[in-house]
This record gives C-alpha cells, sequence and structure tokens, in this order.
C-alpha cells in the first residue's frame, strides 16, 4: 500500500498530470443549442504550441456511432479556438468552426444520420487529446443540439388518409402554415421550422398510406394540406411546401392542381412526375417519367450511381409526365446542387425555368450550389456520401464534397426561412 499511495503521488505531481487537470474545453455561448445554431469550441490550459487532436462522437436513434478527428497546434498562450485556426489535418483540414460536426461519419459504409423523433436531442461528445504518446485524453465536454425548441408542441395526427406529425410554435399566432414533405420519416427540417415560428405538417411521401408501388393520389397530399389549414393557430391565407427529392414533384402537382399553395420550396427534384401514375380525384393526370435500371454505375465502394436512370422529360415519351408548373399562382424557390448524383436536378431545374419563361411567368428564384450533393439539409449534421435507397434497397452515391456540401447547407437554410417569410402571406414571428 506505501508503494502504491507513492506511485499515486508522483503522477498527481507530474507535469504531464497538473497539465491535463488544467485543461478546459469550452463550447460557447453555451452547451446546448438547437441543431441549425452554430458554435464557438475553445481549448485552452494547453502548453504553449502544443500539438492536440480534437474528436467529436454520436450516435444517432438507429444506434448508428458517428466520430471525427482533426489535429491542432494550440497557441503561444496555450489555446485552441476552432473559429481562428486551422486544423492541420485528420477528418479536414483548415480554419472551419464546425467541422468536427459535419465531417463525422458511420462506423460502418452507406450510413445517414437518423432522427425519427425530435424529441430526443442530438448529444455530441467533443474530446482533446494528446497528439503524441498515448493519446491521453486531457479533456472533454458534451454538446446538446436540440431538435425542437422552447414550448413548440410536437403531436403525431392521422387523417383519413394520411398520417404525420404536427409541430406548433408556443404564441397566439396566426404563423404562417408550411408542409414538410419527405421522402421518408425524418423530423430534422419540420421541427427546427417550428422553431422559428411557423406551424409545419410533416409528412413522408413514401407511408403506406400515402402511396403503393401501383398509383399515387395526390389527394390524399391535399387532405393533409387541408388538415393543416384547419389548425387554430394557422393563418389561412396561404400555405406553403419545402420538399426534396421525389417529395419536391408532389410539392410541384400539389402548387399546379390544388388552391391555395403560395410558396414552394422545391429542392434537388425533378419537373416531372416520378416511379407510379398520379391520380387526383379519380382521374390519373400525371403518366410516370420513364426509368432505365440499365443505366447504374457501380462503384469500388460497393455504392452505385443512378443519376442517369431517369429519363429526359422533354422526351416525347414523357410529356405526359411533366408537371404543368405554369398553372400554379405561387412562388417557387427552385434549389440545385450541381454534383447531385441522385439524379440531375440542375437540368431539370433547368427545363422548369425556361418552361416557366415560356409561358410568360417570372414567379421563381433559382439557387445553386457547385459541389454540394443531394442531401442537403439542415446544417451541421454529417455529411452523408452514400446510404442505402429506401425503394432500390441498395447503396447510392448522394454526391458533394463535405466542406462545399456543408457551407451550402447552412446558406440554404437560411434562404429557405427568408423565401417563406416573404411569400407567406402572415408575420412570422418567434416566441422562443
Amino acid at each position: 500500500w506505501t508503494l502504491l499511495l507513492w506511485r499515486c503521488f508522483s503522477y498527481l505531481s507530474s507535469p504531464s498530470a497538473q497539465m491535463s487537470s488544467q485543461v478546459r474545453l469550452r463550447l460557447l455561448p453555451r452547451s446546448s443549442c438547437l441543431f441549425d445554431e452554430p458554435f464557438r469550441l475553445k481549448v485552452s490550459g494547453l502548453r504553449s504550441r502544443q500539438l492536440v487532436a480534437l474528436t467529436a462522437r454520436s450516435t444517432d436513434q438507429k444506434g448508428v456511432e458517428f466520430s471525427s478527428r482533426a489535429s491542432y497546434r494550440a497557441d503561444g498562450s496555450g489555446e485552441v479556438h476552432l473559429d481562428r485556426d486551422p486544423s492541420l489535418g485528420g477528418s479536414y483540414a483548415g480554419v472551419e468552426p464546425m467541422g468536427l460536426l459535419w465531417s463525422m461519419r458511420p462506423d460502418s459504409s452507406h450510413r445517414k444520420l437518423v432522427i425519427r423523433n425530435s424529441l430526443h436531442p442530438h448529444v455530441v461528445k467533443f474530446s482533446v487529446h494528446e497528439q503524441d504518446g498515448d493519446g491521453r485524453l486531457l479533456a472533454e465536454a458534451a454538446n446538446e443540439r436540440l431538435l425542437i425548441g422552447d414550448g413548440v408542441v410536437r403531436r403525431p395526427v392521422r387523417g383519413e388518409h394520411f398520417q404525420g406529425v404536427l409541430f406548433t410554435p408556443p404564441g397566439e399566432g396566426p404563423f404562417c402554415a408550411v408542409l414538410d414533405l419527405s421522402s421518408y420519416t425524418c423530423e430534422i427540417r419540420p421541427s427546427l421550422l417550428a422553431s422559428k415560428g411557423f406551424v409545419v405538417l410533416a409528412v413522408a411521401v413514401h407511408s403506406s398510406k400515402l402511396v403503393n408501388m401501383n398509383v399515387m393520389h395526390l389527394d390524399l397530399f391535399e387532405e393533409a394540406l387541408n388538415f393543416l389549414k384547419k389548425q387554430p393557430k394557422v393563418s389561412r391565407l396561404s400555405i406553403g411546401i419545402v420538399a426534396r427529392s421525389q417529395g419536391a414533384d408532389v410539392a410541384l402537382s400539389l402548387a399546379a392542381f390544388v388552391p391555395g399553395v403560395e410558396a414552394v420550396v422545391w429542392i434537388n427534384g425533378c419537373g416531372a412526375n416520378i416511379s407510379v401514375p398520379l391520380h387526383y380525384k379519380n382521374s390519373q393526370i400525371l403518366s410516370p417519367l420513364s426509368m432505365d435500371v440499365d443505366k447504374v454505375i457501380h462503384t469500388e465502394s460497393g455504392a452505385r450511381v443512378i443519376k442517369y436512370i431517369v429519363g429526359n422529360p422533354l422526351a416525347e415519351e414523357n410529356k405526359g409526365s411533366v408537371v404543368p408548373i405554369e398553372q400554379a399562382t405561387g412562388q417557387f424557390l427552385f434549389v440545385a446542387a450541381e454534383d447531385d448524383l441522385g439524379w440531375d436536378s440542375k437540368a431539370f431545374m433547368g427545363q422548369m425555368v425556361e418552361r416557366l419563361k415560356s409561358r410568360g411567368r417570372n414567379n421563381f428564384e433559382v439557387v445553386t450550389y457547385p459541389k454540394a450533393g443531394h442531401l442537403l439539409e439542415a446544417p451541421y449534421g454529417p455529411y452523408c456520401p452514400s446510404s442505402v435507397h429506401g425503394l432500390l434497397h441498395f447503396p447510392v452515391m448522394w454526391g458533394g464534397e463535405p466542406r462545399f456540401h456543408a457551407a451550402a447547407e447552412v446558406h440554404l437554410w437560411e434562404k429557405v426561412q427568408e423565401f417563406l417569410k416573404t411569400h407567406l402571406k402572415c408575420d412570422v414571428k418567434s416566441k422562443l
């Protein structure tokens, strides 16, 4: 016991032990924030010019672990500031204040961050380690990234033919209303929009009650819109829609055929009806766009490129699938990532713009993002290069370069909010 106590005393008295006890890792201005809010990460108490490794780790709601790592050198005062100092290597390089978040990668291939229930915060654990030697832990801190703001009410809802989740901000309203269409259940975007002062109904396009492999009924999405309009805190003057991928062409069809849609945010979608015939009021209104699965490209990673399997909407055989967006009375925000490998979003966007211009319409804005990929989400989530496609059941490449994709998400998130507030006829005021 005497020898053991002496060794413990010697270790605690050593310079390295004293140094680690003085190291602090802080998240500023606070350790808890909304998912879409940036923070400043600061390390202090290091030796002058000390080389350290910073790591981030998190687990999504399917149990998939994500992590990132970057090397930094402290300044003369023994401090590291991520908003000032460059990463010397690792998951990213250069000055990237939120790099530890967007550069996180899953512990297995072809996974994306899954958050299906916004009531549970997404916790990211940060740590700083000695770069040399055994990589001893020097300090750690946790960042609680909230998916839902104070006072926002989350309520699962079910209509006669649809199901979804309704998010209502605090306060009396009236608030602008937004229908959020995603391909599959995901609550990140709708819950955060509600935290900005919108009443949001999140509906997944690929739900057993909404679509099967033979036909899709626009009436069911119209029912969701009408449900949203009847909410007590909603300004009934107009409704907006935010959608990406296949949800985006459903959004176009709603704007073209259903009255009252005043603003549509179309993100990396198509200008034609995809997959199956679209019916409305017991009649087929759009045929499906042709597809050629022989044009799938295989890659060494095991994921496939499906960009070229979708037919050209301008081809003669596909004209019956094109959404007549010139019939819409609302405004469009068309958003296309130039490195989208899901499909050729930029080309589809160009076709829609030309269609509107040729008919004398100027009710649209256009935003393009070079080097961004298909999965444009709310900012500060892990970049996803590939994941299993929900309908094709094999992994596909989504495109984009991580740094540029992350920057595009930050810009787009502000643009979406600005567009909705401008074109929906109500005064959006966050009560948070």
